[in-house]
C-alpha cells in the first residue's frame, strides 16, 4: 500500500534534529513559528523546478534534492543573508519510496551542512513539481542589492562559468567530451556560495547569483543601477572542457549566455581589491555607458543582456 501524506511527511521529512534557535516551531503545526532578532532583516526567496523544464526526468534524485536546495540558497547569498530555515511544497505523480528517500537524502544533506531547518510545507499529487522557500536575515541595512553598482567598480565572479552549460548540451546530446561526469556535476549538483555571501556583503556594492547566465544576470544590476558594463573575455574563468568547446565550436558566448552555475556576480570599489577572498576573479569594470559589452580578441561586442524567460 503507497504511503499516505502525512505518512511520507514523517518518515522522509520531519525526523530532523533542529539547528538554528530562530526556529521556535517546525513540522506539525498548522504554522512554523520564528523568532528574528531585532536588530535583524528576514530575507526570503522561492523557487520552483517542473520536470523537463528545469531538469530532466532521469535525473538522480539525490541530486535534484541537493540542487532544489541549492538554488534557493544562492539566492540567499546573493543578498548576503545567512540561511537558517527552508519550506518544501512537493507535487508527485506517484509516491515512490525508493525516490523519496534519495531525493530527501540530497535535500537534507545540503540543509544539515547549513544549519538549515527544514519547518513545513506541503505535499500533493500531480505532475512532479517542487518548489522550496527558503529563509535567512542579515544585518539592518547590509543587504546587498542589484541597485548598488557605481561607475568605477571592478566586477568579479566567484569561479568557473559555462560547466552547467556544457553539462545541458551534454544531457541533451548536442555535444561530447571526456569530462562529461564533471560537467553534468556541476549543471546537478551546483554549489551556492553562502559563505562568500557572507564574506563580501561589507565590501561589495551589487550583488547578484548567475543563474540565467552571466550576460542576463549581469544585465539586471545594470538595469537596477542605470549603468553599464565593459567584460574582458580572456578573464573569464572558464573549465578547460568549456575552453576545449569553444575552440572546437566557435561558440565562445555560450560561457556567459548559459545558466545554472550559481556563481556569484558582485560589484566593488577598487580600492578593497585586497579583501576580495581567494577563488573570485575580476572580469570588468562598471561604466557609464549604458548597455554590456565584451572585448574578444582586440574587438568589441555589445552583448544582449535577455537570458530565459518563461512564456517568452
Amino acid at each position: 500500500m503507497a504511503l499516505a501524506e502525512f505518512d511520507l511527511i514523517r518518515r522522509y521529512f520531519a525526523a530532523q534534529t533542529p539547528q538554528h534557535p530562530f526556529n521556535r516551531l517546525g513540522i506539525g503545526d498548522d504554522c512554523a513559528l520564528i523568532d528574528v532578532p531585532a536588530d535583524s532583516e528576514l530575507v526570503v526567496s522561492i523557487d520552483t523546478m517542473v520536470e523537463n523544464v528545469h531538469f530532466f526526468a532521469d535525473v538522480d534524485p539525490e541530486a535534484l534534492g541537493h540542487k532544489l536546495l541549492a538554488v534557493n540558497l544562492s539566492d540567499l547569498a546573493a543578498m548576503g543573508a545567512e540561511p537558517f530555515a527552508v519550506m518544501l511544497a512537493l507535487t508527485l505523480p506517484r509516491v515512490d519510496e525508493a525516490w523519496l528517500a534519495a531525493f530527501a537524502r540530497g535535500f537534507l544533506s545540503l540543509a544539515k551542512q547549513y544549519r538549515v531547518d527544514l519547518i513545513g510545507g506541503d505535499t500533493t499529487a500531480g505532475p512532479l513539481t517542487l518548489t522550496a522557500q527558503v529563509m535567512g536575515i542579515v544585518p539592518k541595512g547590509k543587504a546587498m542589492k542589484r541597485s548598488a553598482a557605481r561607475v568605477g567598480d571592478l566586477i568579479y565572479v566567484s569561479g568557473p562559468l559555462g560547466g552547467a552549460g556544457l553539462g545541458l548540451k551534454i544531457k541533451q546530446g548536442a555535444y561530447a567530451c571526456d569530462n562529461a561526469v564533471v560537467a553534468i556535476d556541476s549543471l546537478e549538483r551546483p554549489r551556492p556560495r553562502v559563505e562568500l555571501g557572507l564574506a563580501i556583503r561589507d565590501i561589495a556594492h551589487a550583488c547578484i547569483d548567475i543563474s540565467d547566465g552571466l550576460a542576463a544576470d549581469l544585465g539586471h544590476i545594470l538595469t537596477s543601477s542605470q549603468v553599464g558594463a565593459c567584460l574582458d573575455w580572456d578573464g573569464l574563468p572558464l573549465p578547460h572542457a568549456v575552453r576545449q568547446y569553444v575552440r572546437q565550436t566557435g561558440d565562445w558566448q555560450m560561457p556567459i549566455t548559459t545558466g545554472d552555475d550559481y556563481e556569484l556576480c558582485f560589484t566593488v570599489p577598487p580600492g578593497v581589491m585586497l579583501k576580495i577572498p581567494v577563488g573570485c576573479q575580476c572580469i570588468g569594470a562598471i561604466e557609464a555607458e549604458p548597455g554590456l559589452r565584451i572585448r574578444r580578441e582586440g574587438q568589441l561586442f555589445k552583448l544582449e543582456t535577455r537570458g530565459f524567460e518563461h512564456f517568452a
